[in-house]
């Protein structure tokens, strides 16, 4: 039953509703609860609680513990810790800072005054509107800047999308700008960040989480809220343009925090757990380089979403995320009361001495310490292409090599001649000219859409396969697909092709040599999209095309402040404009 109730603090919903007094509210407000096993509604705010839900957002909570005061929600959107923010009506001040997330005092970048960034909460069908201000002043990170959010699809809001003369001019300093979209029909796990030259390295990242009432996957997990989200990040002591391809990070930081070789033991991230409760953790690679095999001593894990899509469950004891990845795995605390090692492993030669690398998975009761060491031995790691889609699994398209209505063959390759990367024999570089506002303009062919030859046309409602050969140049790349969720068919690693139930996902890896990893994706959604490898400095260095997807498209819309974007941003010196690489 769904019981709506409108009041004021101290209110009670009337007894008839089995209601109970709902404290600390600030003003009027209007809340509906969903209560599935018919049992006493408990509204969910106490002295910890405050609201979005006090300026009259509606939301929906399902209860099905007992009245023994088990309440069980669902909605964090009204929860607030000291790392989180409402993703509706929210303000993001992009600004320069010294911190020293590690112990060493470097020049950042923050959102809000934290790094990471605030946590953006939501559910299932609500509107964002989030107000990104720029106040930088360090020209050596660059002062003006975009948002993009990571994995969410834009329908019928491209122009929403933060990628830097992709779909908008960048915001210059001592400017705003009102991201304003709806993922109605998405939830999971997600991450903002800069999408503008290597600025994200610099600090600019943050967690996104839509929650869904309805999730699948209820029963599985007691605790799902901001404790249980860990992002992983790279740390360099460094100015980003002064990293080279062959340079590793200073260090690896969880939730923010993390240790270098040879610097001060500084307190680790930690997530707390109870003995015998379920935790779904959602598992962010928010790094601008390393990928990394996630594991926790003594403990296995249940991945349930890959990419912010449901997926059938798996058991691993360990899970490799690249750059630009997210995972949901279920952690049952089952063990012994005590501290236990949450270890990261980069792809680099590195250990785990002194807490690198690493955070500290911490039992109620366990003592405030460093945990011992314990010879845990993984033994089975996820394979991504073990993994199989929860809903609508059949890849688009035949089941048979071929069908699909386009196919695309990309090829990346480094050019040692003009020191870039090449895809298809072109190096993506930015256009003077925002690519939608091109579309906008009538430039609705590949030959006259600029970067000549990174951008593909692709026609609307058809199915498209791209495949992606592995192992040139260097190793494996992150390829992350704007506007979409793709069909991995063809996964690193494997040389099978599943059409029936692959994972659905927007990140994947093209592998080593003699790997073809192949996907499929509907060109159901307007507009120019970015595809590209997520490790930023090879972005930066043109491993990119765009696909502008039914080019012709009418309703492409812009707003009056998008318009005003790039007049501002064309007032810049040419040599501040130059870095504009997305």
């Amino acid at each position: 039953m769904y019981v709506s109730y409108t009041g004021s603090a101290g209110a009670t919903i009337p007894d008839s509703e089995q209601g109970h007094t709902l404290l600390d509210w600030n003003e009027s407000v209007t809340c509906s609860f969903r209560n599935f096993d018919h049992v006493p509604i408990y509204a969910p705010w106490d002295s910890d609680w405050i609201g979005p839900c006090a300026r009259g957002v509606t939301v929906e909570t399902q209860a099905y513990r007992n009245m023994t005061g088990n309440f069980r929600s669902l909605l964090t959107l009204c929860l607030t810790f000291v790392s989180s923010s409402v993703a509706l009506n929210t303000q993001l001040v992009i600004s320069n800072a010294k911190i020293a997330p590690d112990g060493f005092a470097h020049d950042a970048i923050v959102v809000n005054g934290e790094y990471p960034g605030p946590i953006l909460t939501a559910v299932k069908g609500e509107r964002f509107q989030i107000k990104v201000k720029n106040v930088l002043v360090d020209e050596s990170m660059n002062k003006s800047t975009t948002v993009h959010w990571h994995g969410i699809k834009q329908r019928s809001s491209n122009e929403m999308d933060g990628t830097a003369m992709v779909t908008q001019c960048p915001i210059t300093s001592g400017h705003s700008f009102m991201y304003d979209f709806t993922p109605a029909d998405q939830s999971g796990s997600f991450w903002y960040h800069s999408h503008y030259t290597l600025q994200y390295c610099e600090g600019l990242r943050g967690p996104v989480v839509i929650y869904d009432p309805l999730d699948p996957y209820l029963d599985m997990y007691d605790v799902d809220d901001t404790s249980t989200i860990l992002t992983i990040s790279d740390w360099y002591h460094v100015n980003a343009y002064d990293i080279t391809g062959t340079d590793n990070p200073d260090a690896i930081l969880i939730n923010g925090r993390g240790r270098y070789e040879g610097g001060p033991p500084v307190p680790l991230s930690v997530l707390s757990v109870v003995q015998g409760k379920r935790y779904r953790i959602r598992l962010m690679n928010m790094a601008c380089k390393p990928s990394f095999v996630f594991s926790i001593d003594s403990h296995t894990f249940t991945v349930i979403e890959a990419d912010s899509e449901n997926t059938l469950p798996l058991a691993v004891d360990s899970v490799p995320i690249l750059v630009g990845q997210r995972y949901s795995i279920i952690l049952n605390a089952n063990q012994t009361v005590d501290n236990y090692w949450i270890r990261t492993n980069p792809n680099y030669n590195t250990t785990f001495a002194g807490g690198l690398n690493s955070a500290i998975l911490r039992y109620e009761g366990a003592p405030r310490q460093d945990p011992i060491h314990r010879n845990w031995t993984l033994s089975n790691p996820l394979s991504e292409s073990n993994l199989r889609a929860l809903e609508s699994p059949t890849a688009p398209g035949l089941p048979e090599a071929g069908g699909v209505d386009v196919s695309l063959n990309l090829v990346s390759v480094w050019d040692d001649n003009i020191g870039r990367f090449l895809i298809n024999g072109y190096s993506y570089t930015s256009p003077t000219t925002p690519i939608l506002l091109q579309l906008l303009t009538g430039q609705l062919t590949a030959s006259q859409l600029q970067p000549y030859g990174s951008v593909y046309t692709l026609p609307p409602n058809k199915t498209i396969e791209l495949s992606v050969p592995g192992g040139q140049p260097e190793e494996y790349h992150p390829f992350h697909l704007h506007g979409h969720s793709f069909s991995v068919v063809r996964s690193a690693g494997s040389d099978t092709y599943n059409y029936y139930n692959p994972v659905r996902r927007d990140t994947t890896s093209n592998g080593v040599g003699g790997d073809n990893v192949t996907i499929r994706f509907r060109t159901d959604n307007s507009g120019p999209w970015l595809f590209h490898c997520h490790i930023d400095w090879h972005l930066d260095l043109g491993m990119a095309v765009v696909f502008a997807q039914d080019a012709g498209d009418a309703s492409l819309h812009t707003s009056g402040a998008w318009k005003q974007l790039c007049p501002i941003y064309d007032e810049l010196p040419s040599i501040i404009r130059n870095g504009s690489e997305p």
